[in-house]
């Protein structure tokens, strides 16, 4: 359990590391402290001096406690300055492994050491990973954002990587406010495709199933939409199922078997946000005793390996994966040689990255039996 005064010692250093307290500026008092944290003001004061003895914040004799101005690049190690971080939402699930592995191939082979982060899609996680990284000497950061459909309360973390010059690439999504450079997939379109497919193979009744606490899957929901209005087709209310990361094993199929269990208009064909959501919906199909492509199509996205790894070869939407991922070390490479954070090289611009969506068509999906109006 930790301590009181490692509590508001870790809470000062946050504000420190988030902007909060700028350099040289004075923190709060003793008692504004003690009123905070409901401590002692020798509790206080075990906090403050460790932190003074750390170089984090430097006393002035009549005058208060001011932060140093500790993160100054003069400041932090360099011992070895050849360092990249690799922060995702997860390091061993799904298509994440082969993200990686593409950028840290490039990166080893340029002579840099590789470190991988994974916030689990958390937010406080997030923030962890971002005091810890600024603690410490990285050339530039490679980041998939964490919820990026939500407000992101670690924005200042970001700007304080950009006040110390420490450039970052975004991949797969991208946080809007900050307008950093990216390279993402046009997941709008994706959505779109998937659902143009099915309209074109007849099917008028599709279901679609999105995770929409990561702007990806608001995109590929929009998309999705976009397609039904583009053929004149009506969406029942009902057939758009979202969920969050934490609900993604039980909420969608448990929707699913509602649906299915009415026997007013159940739907031909579905939609999936990715190729795992996929695989669990075919595990409910089968429980139905449904055939897939024959009682129902379906659709997923990212052509993972578990596409073919089912009996059922999953008709998906390509994502480039490792090449995204070596892509993003060349890019990251570019800025730090560059150095600067709006971000040009030696002798050219740098610009955001978007993959145009691919459809790979496989064995789920098949033409219904009512021919398109």
């Amino acid at each position: 359990m930790q301590t009181k005064h490692n509590m508001v010692k870790q809470a000062i250093k946050s504000k420190i590391l988030d902007g909060t307290f700028q350099p040289n500026q004075k923190i709060s008092s003793e008692s504004e402290l003690m009123a905070q944290f409901n401590v002692s003001r020798h509790t206080v004061r075990l906090a403050i001096g460790d932190l003074v003895n750390q170089g984090w914040l430097y006393r002035e004799q009549g005058a208060g406690t001011f932060c140093a101005d500790r993160l100054n690049e003069n400041s932090i190690d360099k011992t070895n300055n050849k360092n990249i971080a690799i922060i995702t939402t997860y390091i061993s699930d799904y298509i994440f492994p082969s993200i990686i592995r593409g950028a840290e191939s490039y990166l080893s082979e340029q002579g840099y050491n590789v470190s991988l982060f994974s916030t689990n899609n958390n937010h406080q996680t997030e923030k962890e990973i971002l005091e810890k990284i600024l603690t410490q000497h990285y050339d530039g950061i490679i980041v998939e954002p964490t919820r990026s459909a939500f407000s992101n309360p670690n924005i200042n973390l970001y700007l304080n990587l950009e006040r110390l010059n420490v450039p970052y690439l975004m991949i797969n999504a991208f946080y809007e406010e900050l307008e950093p450079l990216y390279i993402v997939m046009d997941d709008e379109k994706g959505g779109y495709i998937q659902t143009e497919h099915l309209i074109n193979q007849g099917h008028k009744n599709i279901a679609g199933f999105f995770k929409t606490d990561d702007i990806q899957g608001i995109k590929r929901m929009k998309g999705f939409i976009k397609a039904h209005r583009a053929n004149q087709l009506q969406i029942d209310p009902q057939h758009i199922i979202t969920y969050k990361t934490e609900e993604k094993r039980k909420k969608p199929s448990e929707e699913l078997e509602a649906i299915l269990a009415s026997s007013n208009n159940s739907p031909t064909a579905l939609v999936c946000y990715n190729d795992e959501l996929a695989l669990n919906i075919l595990d409910v199909l089968r429980k139905r005793k449904l055939s897939v492509p024959d009682d129902i199509s379906i659709v997923g996205y990212d052509d993972s390996i578990l596409a073919q790894l089912s009996e059922v070869k999953l008709t998906t939407i390509e994502h480039p994966k490792s090449e995204m991922g070596k892509k993003a070390a060349e890019v990251i490479l570019s800025i730090i040689k560059g150095k600067n954070n709006r971000m040009k090289s030696s002798d050219k611009e740098i610009s955001s990255i978007v993959y145009d969506p691919e459809l790979i068509l496989r064995h789920s999906t098949k033409q219904t039996n009512v021919v398109k109006s």
